[in-house]
């Protein structure tokens, strides 16, 4: 045999020193751990991330040393419309809130609404404001007795609904409702995994083999990101999406291989021939896949947003851990256990397997083929048709940041309550902030450009007030907060803004020479995101596609398999919209997934999906059409080749696509609406990918193409080749088995 490819001569190397092989990489994941838990792990700073004024007012506050309180808020109002404000009972229980927040030692500045004037036009509610004491960050670990101290007035005041709202508090109603949320779906997925490689295999050793690879790819990914956040910081998202994306490859790479090698092993190869085949095919189509999944991947780091960036390197890390473990300790392991990797047999699925040879591929899919190879044409108007009638929808597709009660229900208190502080005080619970940074902020007509843009701040109706400005003589900044009309509606939010950042500012503040003042807050930083998201679509868009392109057509070298591999991949994106807009935001069939009344898509998620659906997707393009390339490259006709890629692979794409839904399905199941959305898009289009797509449309479209899937104009035979074929193995008549024996499957 003739090895040339790298996947080969690393296989080759690992079978021969097994041990070593399987000695350096446990020593790798233990160092990574190792070196990762050390090093610490730095997180993203929300407020640090997007660029433009929300950037820029948190430059300013970071370089004048201010540090921002985690402020709190409670909401003192009557249910009866003769109680307001001014009664007796509705003040003792205003004076009991400030006597029992203050009573905790938790919390400062403790401001009553009689001096803020922070009551409701219609006299019924009025706001209690205070700070935590402490950093901002881990005000969430001392809110609890303040929330109980509130929760205790609450009892003593009945007639009233009292009721706090603030960063920590919110973060401490999350962190109990949802926080196990994200570690039973994490948890989840390795049974699940488990259990479907059971049912592929039927044997227990074999199905442990993907998982094992799996995890310790992770674990060896999570101690990198620890290293790699020094210069990238990292989230827990980041965290999340790594797991997703290491398991479904991490996975699917050990699947392609394993199957390969227990093919050859039925034909009658001995084991390290088998062992060589395996690593020079399917070890091959991993690498290419790999190397094409940590290109996609690199398209977030394009979008200069820092959570996306973190996402985007932590996936390539994991997609490349993988890649790597799959062609070099996974030959070691296999070349080991030898026959002992079909221990643990499974009775029924082993006598199932006994009765139904790997070799003869899979009986639906041979069914499903021979009908699309008869009407090829007929296949592709078909499939297209159904792909594009699904991904209609996507056309109308409306994405924005989720509100609370888009994000969670109306079941959760908090979001109740926040409802009832922005209908009684519109933009109150999460104002603008205007950070004005002057050279000297005392100067008179600096104060005159803060009054006057007070003023003009109610005037121009962006906001009812009331508008506080909080001065830091020493630093010469001054903080502004207003409260946007709008409240929790963003469209009303942002026009508030705009008109803030548009009449209002360069108005007033915008006359003073010198003086800056960008305008950030919760509504000012979405907004910016959005900009700055929409702003690195075409980008993104644009590296992943020409470089996935690049790296089919050297792999290939085939035009024809370059171009239908982007276009089949942007159908099977197309229709994953599709299935999102139509589920989400029309409402088809939302109650199965609990997501009535969301109405939009999250905004980050389609640029995700196409980055993430786009380089999982190559998994099972590259693994199919090496199988048909394989065939056609040993003297099979181009339609028998596409039978024979189709059929033999249909098993193990099946199989890898089954656990990839299942794992994704399982996060379409979390109570966050952006988590579902997540779940239930990747999970739609995976299957689409590995069923219409890989079973029909491809082996249609290459039936129609018929000798011109190969071609490669003259003028780019100079190109480099990275093919590796391998020479053809001779056929090995196996004896027939023997009563009881069972092949190797």
């Amino acid at each position: 045999m003739r090895v040339r490819g790298l996947a080969a001569r690393a296989g080759g190397w690992s079978a021969r020193h097994r041990w070593a092989a399987v000695g350096i990489w446990v020593l790798f994941v233990v160092l990574a751990m190792g070196l990762g838990s050390a090093a610490g792990r730095v997180d993203v700073d929300e407020n640090n991330q997007l660029k433009g004024e929300t950037h820029t007012a948190a430059q300013i506050i970071d370089d004048a040393g201010i540090k921002q309180p985690a402020g709190e808020t409670v909401l003192i109002q009557s249910k009866d419309a003769a109680v307001t404000a001014t009664g007796s009972e509705f003040r003792s229980a205003v004076d009991d809130v400030v006597k029992a927040v203050r009573g905790t030692g938790k919390v400062t500045a403790v401001t009553s609404p009689y001096d803020t004037h922070t009551v409701s036009r219609d006299g019924r509610s009025a706001l209690v404001q205070f700070d935590v004491r402490g950093d901002a960050d881990t005000a969430v670990d001392r809110i609890e007795p303040v929330l109980n101290a509130v929760a205790g007035v609450q009892k003593a005041h009945g007639g009233l609904r009292i009721e706090e709202i603030g960063g920590a508090s919110m973060q401490k109603q999350y962190k109990d409702a949802f926080g196990d949320d994200f570690q039973q779906a994490e948890y989840s997925a390795v049974p699940v995994a488990l259990g479907i490689l059971l049912i592929a295999f039927g044997a227990l050793v074999a199905a442990l083999l993907p998982v094992a690879l799996a995890i310790t790819a992770i674990m060896a990914t999570m101690g990198l990101m620890g290293i790699v956040s020094h210069l990238q910081p990292m989230s827990d998202t980041a965290n999340s999406v790594m797991l997703l994306v290491g398991m479904a490859v991490g996975v699917d790479y050990c699947l392609f291989y394993l199957r390969r090698e227990r093919e050859e092993r039925q034909v009658g190869r001995d084991a390290g021939t088998a062992l060589r085949i395996a690593a020079a095919t399917s070890g091959r189509a991993i690498i290419v896949s790999g190397v094409t999944v940590c290109v996609a991947m690199a398209g977030m780091l394009f979008t200069g947003l820092a959570e996306f960036e973190a996402m985007g390197l932590a996936s390539l890390m994991v997609v490349a851990v993988a890649m790597v473990g799959s062609v070099t300790v996974l030959p070691a392991l296999l070349s080991l256990l030898g026959e002992r990797v079909d221990k643990g047999r499974i009775p029924f699925l082993s006598r199932r397997r006994r009765r139904h040879g790997m070799n003869e591929g899979s009986r639906f899919w041979t069914a499903v083929l021979r009908g699309v190879l008869a009407k090829p044409l007929v296949s592709v108007v078909v499939a297209v048709g159904a792909l594009l009638a699904v991904a209609a929808p996507a056309l109308g597709m409306k994405t924005q940041q989720l509100t609370l009660d888009q994000e969670f229900g109306k079941s959760l208190p908090i979001v109740q309550t926040y409802d009832r502080v922005n209908d009684a005080f519109p933009g109150g619970s999460e104002p603008a902030q205007v950070v004005v940074k002057a050279k000297d902020i005392g100067a008179p007509e600096v104060r005159r450009a803060l009054a006057d843009f007070k003023t003009r701040a109610i005037a121009s109706g962006a906001s009812r007030g009331p508008v506080e400005i909080r001065l830091h003589a020493a630093q010469n900044v001054a903080l502004v907060s207003v409260p946007l009309v709008g409240g929790s509606d963003m469209d009303r939010a942002v026009k508030s803004l705009d008109t803030l950042r548009d009449d209002v500012r360069p108005a007033t503040l915008g006359k003073v020479a010198g003086l800056q003042a960008p305008i950030t807050g919760q509504v000012a930083g979405n907004h910016d995101f959005n900009d700055q998201l929409l702003g690195s679509v075409v980008p993104v868009f644009a590296f992943v596609v020409v470089f996935a392109f690049l790296l089919m057509l050297l792999s290939f070298r085939s035009l024809t398999v370059a171009l239908t591999s982007i276009v089949l991949n942007l159908l099977s994106v197309g229709a994953a919209y599709g299935v999102l807009v139509a589920v989400f935001q029309h409402g088809w069939g939302a109650s199965l997934v609990g997501a009535e009344g969301v109405g939009a898509i999250v905004t980050w998620l389609p640029l995700f999906l196409f980055v993430i659906l786009f380089g999982l997707s190559m998994d099972y393009h590259v693994f199919v059409v090496s199988r048909i390339r394989e065939a056609r490259m040993r003297g099979r006709s181009t339609t028998e080749a596409i039978r024979h890629g189709v059929v033999t692979t249909a098993g193990v794409v099946t199989s890898a696509a089954v656990i990839m839904v299942a794992v994704f399905a399982i996060f379409g199941t979390l109570s966050m609406q952006s988590m579902k959305q997540m779940g239930v898009g990747l999970a739609a289009a995976v299957l689409i990918d590995a069923t219409l797509i890989r079973g029909v449309l491809l082996p249609a479209v290459m039936a129609l193409l018929g000798e011109r899937n190969w071609y490669l104009p003259k003028w780019l035979h100079r190109l480099p080749d990275l093919t590796h074929d391998e020479a053809p193995e001779p056929p090995v008549a196996r004896p027939a088995p023997e009563r009881g024996e069972r092949l190797p499957v």
